[in-house]
């Protein structure tokens, strides 16, 4: 597949023309935020946007609305979360959250901030599409079943498979090695492109990729699997401390919300399921710190019914929807329509389905048109928006 154009992924510097407004994408390689750079993001959401903080797929976060791009653009370098200008929006590396504080092979935290650093001091690796993703998985899985362009997943403490395009290469190297065979994977990416956004785009794109490397390719290949473990709750760390998981709904997080997180001023990690992790608490503050949270829209609760589900924008942000899907999906959710994962949901006579009759059982996904903008992997319930009502897939 050739692109005959660029990429349009929005960033600090470029913004996204929504429908509600001009919207900004700020990279967190690894998802890590310090309790300062969360409350500069939350002062921005409240003063530069609409009042909000939306977490992404890829462990970034999004505002809305942005009022002032400049005044934006300020604040976020002075608090650290706009590094570069030439490669803002090439930054995206997603890492398993817990490593290097629960369970694991590897901690991985170090190979993120030494990839950024790598991707940032290569002016040829500003021009990789603001799509390729990195994925740093410390032996547990969460991450290398993204699918992402270049990865390496822990397979003992010092080895690492290196993985293209979502699959296991057979490639195997140590720990002080893996950033250097990830960068050089995407200077190979780029010598082989011919306008893809994505490594699986170009043709034997994964296979010539790993001819490039140079290496050895004789390890027994990984099978990855996608699944839908999300930390959440209360969390035993190695170390003794604990850090707490919590739910977002639908990923937005309130300014004010995220003011109080920043408050308790310990490092926060925002995880690929849009939910976050406050982590190297003691025990006795990170119990006040569930009974503040929770009542304000926190999940604690791994059987929460919202972390079923997902959507995308819907309307206002988004012209191509035909319909407030996140406000219809809440309905869902508090009246008892969204049903565990065991249970029979009732059978639509019909196969079209009014909005307040929509009635989903396990793990789904909304829509607000045919599109589907952001639907998770692995096995999922397709609930889609028509003119005429919701289709269920």
């Amino acid at each position: 597949m050739t692109r005959t154009t660029p990429d349009s992924c929005p960033g600090v510097l470029r913004l996204h023309q929504a429908a509600d407004g001009p919207l900004a994408r700020i990279r967190l390689p690894g998802g890590q935020l310090s309790s300062q750079q969360l409350q500069a993001l939350a002062e921005a959401a409240r003063e530069l946007g609409d009042g909000n903080i939306e977490l992404t797929s890829r462990g970034n976060v999004q505002l809305r609305r942005v009022g002032d791009a400049q005044a934006l653009t300020a604040r976020l370098e002075s608090a650290g979360l706009l590094p570069s200008h030439t490669h803002e929006r090439v930054r995206n590396i997603v890492a398993s959250p817990m490593s290097g504080r629960m369970g694991g092979l590897a901690d991985v935290h170090g190979l993120v901030r030494a990839l950024d650093t790598g991707l940032r001091a290569s002016a040829r690796l500003a021009q990789l599409p603001g799509r390729v993703l990195f994925t740093l998985d410390d032996g547990r899985g969460d991450v290398s079943v993204l699918g992402g362009d270049i990865g390496v997943h822990a397979t003992a403490a010092d080895e690492f498979a290196v993985l293209l395009a979502g699959g296991d290469t057979g490639i195997r190297v140590s720990a002080a090695a893996a950033v250097d065979v990830m960068l050089a994977a995407a200077h190979g990416f780029l010598e082989l492109s011919s306008g893809q956004w994505r490594l699986h785009e170009v043709d034997g794109g994964a296979e010539r990729v790993a001819d490039l490397l140079g290496l050895g390719r004789d390890a027994q290949r990984l099978e990855l699997d996608a699944s839908h473990d999300i930390p959440i709750g209360w969390l035993d760390q190695d170390d003794g401390l604990v850090s707490l998981g919590a739910g977002i709904r639908l990923g937005s997080l309130s300014a004010r919300t995220a003011e109080f997180i920043a408050a308790i001023d310990r490092p926060v990690l925002i995880t690929t399921s849009r939910s976050l992790l406050i982590t190297d608490l003691a025990d006795w503050p990170a119990e006040q710190v569930v009974r503040v949270l929770a009542p304000m829209g926190l999940i604690f609760d791994a059987n929460s019914p919202w972390l079923q589900v997902s959507a995308c924008a819907g309307r206002p942000g988004c012209a191509k929807s035909v319909t407030d899907v996140r406000s219809d999906l809440t309905a869902a959710v508090e009246s008892g329509r969204v049903r565990p994962a065991e249970t029979t949901a009732i059978a639509a006579m019909s196969p079209l389905v009014a909005a307040g009759e929509v009635t989903v059982s396990g793990r789904q996904h909304w829509s607000g048109c045919d599109r589907r903008c952001g639907k998770p992997r692995g096995t999922v319930a397709e609930v889609v928006a028509t003119a005429d009502g919701y289709r269920i897939d």
